[in-house]
């Protein structure tokens, strides 16, 4: 099979960036073969114009609210926007060709991997082209204890439905949505999940989530009233919503998304537990909604392991972890490109468990090709 020699500005290979002379070999499947000095490499070396990067990992992503883009106008806090969300979602049919459409842009961005949150199974049919790799995070939720055996059999019985389709391309588990949407009951049925990792979870993306754990008041107590939710048997923990949710979780890998109200004391504590943590940045979904952006320069002090996601055409603008990384130099220039890189390609491939064939050019991996310059693209 023929090689592909390929010669940029720089290699960043998941890690750091090797320098410029050097030429990165791989097959016509996107097998890396090797990565060379420019003088052992021979003939044949294409020059491309900007530096060479594994494909791309977005650890947090809603497909099927796809067809939700641009419904919801910006600023308007996270209970607003998810009162919206639930009385918009199911308006219009998920058209398959939105879906398609969405993967397809993701694709030419240079995403090679997702974790992908799933109510529903519109996504099943795209997933089982296998085109990207997935992980499927079956969403739980209920805020009525009494109802949490239903509203857990009802999110197993999707669940078995993408067990259908695990394989190299497909994996899932069963995940809580977020500390205010699920109850007590249900946390415990979701820990107790056998053989179910990754788990991730909406953590801290708005103040009224902290709120409702302290005190039991705020924007949430509305939010349940207008939905008629039964959130009676709800007892403020009277700390921060991680604090109160997290050691239900013992000893298993979790990806926390957004963390855009989470405190030093709140990873303080975190980093106690005995759980394998991840801090998923979706900063752009952050900027949309709440117009805030997690305290990052605080989780890099304090050595987490960040990753990067896009969340939803619900709440951004497009899918590209390119414009995620591009937003956290905008607005945090001190911190190096080749550390953003790691966020978004090694650091997620170990979070969705996934390193020995994605987020490295490794020899013997497949994990996508990706030219950057002022943009990214797909180049294999």
């Amino acid at each position: 099979m023929k090689q592909i020699k390929l010669k940029g500005k720089d290699i960043f290979n998941g890690t750091q960036f090797l320098g410029s002379e050097n030429v990165l070999i791989a097959d016509q499947t996107g097998l890396i073969l090797d990565i060379v000095p420019t003088a052992k490499a021979g003939d044949d070396v294409q020059e491309v114009d900007g530096i060479l990067c594994p494909g791309f990992i977005n650890t947090h992503c809603h497909l099927e609210l796809s067809h939700m883009k641009g419904v919801i106008p910006e600023h308007t806090g996270l209970p607003a926007f998810l009162t919206q969300v639930m009385q918009s979602r199911n308006l219009a049919a998920n058209n398959p060709l939105v879906i398609d459409k969405a993967e397809q842009s993701m694709w030419e961005e240079g995403i090679s991997a997702v974790g992908d949150i799933c109510n529903t199974t519109d996504t099943l049919v795209k997933k089982q082209q296998d085109r990207m790799y997935y992980h499927s995070f079956i969403e739980c939720m209920g805020v009525a204890d009494a109802a949490a055996s239903q509203r857990y059999e009802y999110s197993i019985g999707v669940l078995n439905s993408f067990r259908e389709i695990s394989g190299p391309f497909n994996q899932c588990s069963i995940v809580p949505h977020a500390p205010y949407s699920v109850s007590r009951s249900l946390f415990h049925l979701l820990a107790a999940t056998p053989n179910n990792t990754p788990v991730t979870i909406h953590n801290q993306e708005t103040a009224a989530e902290n709120e409702l754990y302290q005190e039991k008041t705020g924007a949430f107590i509305d939010f349940y009233h207008h939905f008629k939710m039964d959130a009676s048997a709800f007892q403020p923990s009277q700390t921060n919503s991680l604090e109160a949710y997290l050691p239900f979780f013992q000893q298993q890998k979790i990806i926390l998304v957004h963390n855009t109200f989470t405190s030093e004391a709140d990873v303080k504590f975190a980093q106690q537990q005995p759980e394998l943590l991840y801090w998923c940045l979706c900063p752009n979904a952050n900027l949309y909604i709440e117009n805030r952006l997690p305290d990052i320069p605080m989780l890099r002090k304090l050595n987490c392991n960040i990753t990067l996601g896009t969340d939803s055409l619900a709440s951004n603008h497009q899918l590209s972890i390119w414009e995620e990384i591009s937003t956290v130099r905008r607005h945090f220039p001190e911190i190096p490109l080749e550390e953003v890189l790691q966020w978004a390609t090694s650091n997620g491939a170990k979070a969705l468990g996934i390193q020995d064939n994605y987020g490295t050019f490794k020899v013997g991996t497949r994990p996508g090709i990706v030219l950057i310059n002022q943009h990214s693209k797909r180049i294999i």
